[in-house]
C-alpha cells in the first residue's frame, strides 16, 4: 500500500469536494500472480475499454475523497494475506481518499498498514541530530499566508503552529478539539472574503483557493494520520467530535456557488486556450466535483445531500474502528509446544515476544508462553504452517467473523452505508453508487463488469484445478482431511505444496530479506532508473515511534527535491493492518517559503511487517519485500511529480483506476535476477541467494494464480453488485449477495459464518468503494510500461538509465496535470498493448 498499499486509503467525508487535496492513502492490495488473470480475450477487452476512454477519460477525483476522515480509514488486509478469505489492497485515510496510495492495503488486504516498533537490533535506528548538510527546510509550510494570529492558547497549539514538517512527536488528543475548531474559524474568514472578491482568474480563484484547501489537508491529514499508526480511544473521541463540523467546512467549500461559477467563467474565458493541460484539467475536474458535491441541487435537497455526507461520513469512521477493535480483541494463549508445532522460528519468537507485551514476563520463542493474534504476521504464520488444525480453524473463523457481531457488529453499518449511498445517487440524478463513483473514473460499470467476467472465466478451470492438485498432494501426505478440504487448510497445505514443487520455503528464505538491505537495495534501484539519491535524514522531522525513519531525496546535484517516513513494523494494539502510502504534503508553487522555489513534496509509507525479535533485525517474506516496491511507486509518484500546480501535483487528480501504474511497475523488479540478488544477502553471513533458488522463486511467480484470481474476483465483484444492484432492505442481505456471487467465484464456497464484508475496509472505510476492480484495470499499462525496459535490455544499463528517465520525466513528473493515458502515450510513444500482459501471464505462446 504503495500503499502500500495501496496501495492501497476515501469516504469519510464529503465525497465531491472538488477542492480536496488529497485521495487518501493508496492502500495496498495483493495480487495474485499474473498467470491466468485472464484469457487473450480479457486482454483484448481490456485494451479495448482503455482505447474507447481515450477521449472520454473521467476526470480524476484529486479532490473526489471526502475530506473529512479519510486519513483514519481502517485498511484492508495487506497483500501478503492474499491466500484467505480477505481482500487486500492500499488504503485510503480518512482525511483524504487518496491517502490511499494507502496500493493500496490495495485489494481488501490493506486499507491502510498498522505499525509499530521500539529501538531494537541492527534496524532499530537512533534519531541524531542531522547532519549539517540537512539545512533547515524552506519548502513548504502548514500555515497559508493569510491566516492571521491566533489567541494566545491557541499558538501554543502544535496543530496552529508554522511548520515545515507535523510535529507528530507532540499532538495529542487534547490538542484537536481546539485546534481543529480554531482553524476552521480561521478558514471559514478565508472562504467568505474569497467568495467576496473572487474573480475568474487564477491568482484571484485557484491560488488563495488551494491555500485554504491545503492548510485543512495538512493539518486534518496529521490528525488522521496519528489515528492510523497510533490509535487510542481520546483521539477517537477528539476526531469524532469534530468531524461534523470538519465535513460542514468541506460542504460548504465544495457548494460555493461563487467559487463555482468563477471556474465556468474561467472555462468559458477566451484564454481557455491558453491555458496549460495541468491549469484546465484543475478547472474542468473543479467544475465536475461541484456537481457531484451537490451544488446543483435545490436547497432542501441539497440539505439532505449534506445530512448524507455527514453521516456516511461517521459510519465509516465507526466502521474502521469496530475492525481494529475487532481484530485487536482476538488474543490466544498457548502453553503446550504441541499445540503450535509447526510455525517457524520467527513467528514463535513474535508469538513470544507479544506473550511478553500482554504480562506474560518469562515468555521465551522455545518454551512459551505464546500469544497469537489476528494482526497480518501473526495470523499468516498459523495458517501457513501450524500443524495443528484445531488451532487453524479457530484462527480462520475468528478472522472472518471480525467486527460481525455485539458492540462491534459492522452489518448494520454496512446496511447504513449502502442506503445513504443509493440515497446519495439519486439525489444527484445517477441510477446507482456504481455510476457516481465511475464518472470520475476511466472506465463505467459495465466495462468493469465485462472485465471481471472475461478474468472469471479464464481463471475457473485453473482454479479447480488447483484445489484437486491440493487434495491430491494432502492425501499423498497422508491427511485425513483430505477428501474434506476446508478454508483453514488450504492455506497450510498450499505452502506444502509449493515447497514440494518448487523446494521453496518462504520462511527459509526470510535471512536472506533483512529490512536495512532490502531497502538499501530499493534505493539503489531508483538512483538506477531515476537518478535519485536516498539518505537518511533521521532527526530532521519529529516521528510517532521511535522505529520511524526519514528519509531526504536527493536529484543528481545533491539538491533535496522530497522527504519521505517510513513506519514499517506491525503494531497491532495501536496501528491499522495493511500498507499503504499517503502524502503528507504536496508539491506547490503558491505554497513556496521564498516564492522562488516550489514547497517540496513529503510522503509516509507504512507497512505491517513483522518487526525485530531478539537479536534478529526485521527479517521479511518475499511478498513483504513486493509491499515495499509497491508502495514505494507510489512514493515516488508524489515525490519526482514536476508539477507547480498544487492540486494536479504528483498523485493529485490521477484516475482512481491508473493510479495502481507506478506501484505495479515497481513490483516486477522484485523479480528481477540484479535487483533480486542484489537485496537477498544472508543477515548473518552475507550470502547471496542461490542461483537455483532465483529461478525457482520466478517459476512459483504464477503457483495458484487461478484461485488467488477467483479471489480477488470475489471481492470485486461483490463490491460493484452492492453498489450497482443491490436494494437494502430488500429479499437479499448483503451477505446473500456475496454468497451468490461466491457460487461464480469460489471452488469452495464460503463458511455460512463467513462475514468477511464486516471487515471491507476497502469499500466501507476506505476509497474503492465500486472501484475495487481498479486493481485489474491498471495492469495492462502497467505490465506495457515495464515491457519498455525489456525491449530495450534489462541488462543494458545505459538503455535502463534512458528508459527509466523518460518513465520519470513523464508517469512520475506529469501528475493529475495530464489524462493518464496521455501520459502513457507520452512515455511509450504508442498506445497500451496486451502483448506484455499476455508475456508475463504465460499466454503469448497460445496466442
Amino acid at each position: 500500500m504503495a500503499n502500500p498499499n495501496p496501495k492501497p486509503k476515501s469516504t469519510n467525508g464529503v465525497r465531491g469536494s472538488r477542492f480536496r487535496v488529497r485521495r487518501g492513502p493508496l492502500l495496498y492490495a495483493s495480487r495474485p500472480s499474473r498467470a491466468l488473470y485472464g484469457s487473450i480475450l480479457f486482454i483484448t477487452i481490456a485494451l479495448t475499454i482503455l482505447m474507447a476512454t481515450r477521449f472520454s477519460l473521467s476526470l480524476s477525483r484529486s479532490l473526489h475523497y471526502p475530506i473529512a476522515l479519510a486519513a483514519a480509514l481502517s485498511p484492508p488486509p495487506p497483500h501478503f494475506l492474499h491466500q484467505f478469505q480477505q481482500p487486500f489492497c492500499l488504503k485510503p485515510s480518512k482525511s483524504n481518499p487518496k491517502q490511499l496510495l494507502k496500493y493500496p492495503l490495495c485489494p481488501l488486504r490493506s486499507s491502510s498498514s498498522s505499525f509499530s516498533p521500539n529501538l531494537r537490533s541492527s534496524l532499530r535506528w537512533s534519531h541524531k541530530n542531522p547532519s549539517n548538510s540537512i539545512t533547515a527546510v524552506r519548502s513548504f509550510s502548514a500555515v497559508s499566508e493569510s491566516t492571521s494570529k491566533m489567541s494566545s492558547g491557541e499558538e501554543n497549539s502544535p496543530l496552529l503552529k508554522d511548520f515545515d514538517f507535523p510535529p507528530f512527536d507532540s499532538i495529542q488528543a487534547e490538542h484537536v478539539r481546539p485546534g481543529i475548531r480554531a482553524l476552521l474559524k480561521k478558514l471559514e474568514g478565508e472562504l467568505e472574503e474569497l467568495e467576496k472578491t473572487v474573480e475568474p482568474t487564477w491568482p484571484k480563484l485557484v491560488e488563495p483557493l488551494e491555500k485554504i484547501i491545503d492548510r485543512i489537508t495538512v493539518v486534518w491529514g496529521a490528525v488522521n494520520h496519528l489515528k492510523s499508526v497510533k490509535d487510542s480511544s481520546e483521539l477517537r473521541a477528539a476526531i469524532e467530535e469534530v468531524q461534523p463540523e470538519k465535513v460542514a467546512f468541506d460542504l460548504k467549500l465544495s457548494q460555493s456557488k461563487p467559487i463555482y461559477n468563477a471556474f465556468k467563467a474561467m472555462q468559458q474565458s477566451p484564454d481557455w486556450n491558453s491555458l496549460s493541460d495541468a491549469r484546465k484539467r484543475i478547472i474542468e475536474t473543479s467544475i465536475k466535483e461541484a456537481v457531484l458535491s451537490g451544488i446543483a441541487l435545490e436547497d432542501d435537497k441539497r440539505d439532505q445531500f449534506n445530512k448524507i455526507e455527514q453521516e456516511l461520513a461517521k459510519l465509516s469512521q465507526k466502521f474502521g474502528e469496530n475492525v481494529l477493535d475487532a481484530t485487536k480483541k482476538f488474543e490466544k494463549l498457548i502453553t503446550d509446544k504441541k499445540d503450535i508445532e509447526g510455525l517457524p522460528a520467527t513467528a514463535l519468537g513474535l508469538a513470544a515476544q507479544t506473550a511478553v507485551s500482554k504480562g506474560h514476563q518469562n515468555a521465551t520463542a522455545e518454551n512459551g508462553p505464546w500469544v497469537i493474534t489476528l494482526d497480518a504476521p501473526s495470523f499468516t504464520s498459523v495458517m501457513q504452517h501450524a500443524r495443528n488444525r484445531t488451532l487453524r480453524e479457530e484462527v480462520y473463523r475468528a478472522y472472518v467473523t471480525r467486527a460481525s457481531s455485539g458492540d462491534l457488529d459492522n452489518t448494520p453499518i454496512i446496511n447504513q452505508i449502502l442506503t445513504l449511498r443509493l440515497e446519495k445517487a439519486k439525489l444527484l440524478g445517477y441510477n446507482n453508487y456504481g455510476e457516481v463513483s465511475m464518472a470520475t473514473k476511466m472506465a463505467t460499470v459495465e466495462k468493469a463488469v465485462e472485465l471481471l467476467e472475461k478474468i472469471r472465466t479464464a481463471s475457473w478451470d485453473a482454479a479447480v484445478q488447483d484445489m484437486e492438485d491440493l487434495k491430491q498432494f494432502s492425501k499423498s501426505q497422508g491427511a485425513p482431511e483430505a477428501d474434506n478440504l476446508n478454508h483453514w487448510d488450504i492455506s497450510f497445505w498450499s505452502e506444502r505444496l509449493r515447497e514440494s514443487k518448487y523446494d521453496i520455503n518462504e520462511e527459509e528464505l526470510r535471512p536472506y530479506f533483512s529490512l536495512q538491505k532490502v531497502m538499501d537495495g530499493l534505493f539503489g534501484l531508483a538512483k538506477t532508473l531515476f537518478g535519485i539519491n536516498v539518505k537518511a535524514a533521521d532527526g530532521l522531522a519529529l516521528v510517532w515511534n521511535n522505529d520511524v525513519r526519514f528519509y531526504r531525496v536527493n536529484d543528481s546535484s545533491g539538491s533535496a527535491i522530497a522527504y519521505f517516513y517510513f513506519d514499517p513494523y506491525s503494531r497491532p494494539s495501536e496501528k491499522r493492518e495493511g500498507a499503504w502510502m499517503d502524502e503528507v504534503v504536496g508539491r506547490s508553487r503558491v505554497l513556496s517559503r521564498d516564492g522562488v522555489s516550489p514547497r517540496l513534496p513529503v510522503a509516509h509509507m507504512v507497512c505491517n511487517q513483522m518487526p525485530p525479535v531478539g537479536d534478529k533485525p526485521s527479517l521479511m517474506t518475499f511478498r513483504e519485500v513486493e509491499t515495499v516496491f509497491h508502495e514505494f511507486g507510489h512514493a515516488l509518484q508524489h515525490m519526482l511529480t514536476r508539477q507547480d500546480e498544487g492540486l494536479v501535483a504528483g498523485i493529485r487528480n490521477v484516475e482512481w483506476d491508473a493510479v495502481e501504474l507506478p506501484s505495479q511497475f515497481m513490483e516486477n523488479w522484485c523479480y528481477h535476477r540484479d535487483t533480486l540478488m542484489g537485496i537477498a544477502k544472508h543477515y548473518e553471513t552475507g550470502e547471496t541467494l542461490p542461483e537455483d533458488i532465483y529461478k525457482k522463486l520466478l517459476a512459483a511467480r504464477t503457483f495458484r494464480a487461478g484461485s488467488l484470481s477467483l479471489r480477488q474476483l470475489r471481492f470485486a465483484t461483490v463490491d460493484l453488485e452492492l453498489h450497482t444492484k443491490y436494494v437494502p432492505g430488500g429479499s437479499e442481505s448483503i451477505y446473500d449477495v456475496d454468497r451468490r456471487i461466491s457460487e461464480r467465484t469460489q471452488v469452495l464456497p464460503p463458511l455460512p459464518d463467513d462475514q468477511f464484508l464486516c471487515s471491507f475496509s476497502h469499500i466501507f472505510a476506505g476509497g474503492y468503494a465500486a472501484g475495487y476492480y481498479s486493481y485489474k484495470w491498471a495492469e495492462v499499462l502497467s505490465a506495457d510500461a515495464f515491457s519498455a525496459f525489456e525491449d530495450v535490455g534489462l541488462h543494458d544499463e545505459k538503455a535502463v538509465k534512458e528508459t527509466g528517465q523518460r518513465f520519470r520525466d513523464t508517469i512520475l513528473a506529469l501528475g493529475g496535470g495530464k489524462a493518464p493515458l496521455e501520459v502513457f502515450v507520452e512515455f511509450r510513444g504508442r498506445e497500451p498493448s496486451p502483448e506484455a500482459l499476455l508475456r508475463h501471464n504465460g499466454l503469448l505462446a497460445s496466442a
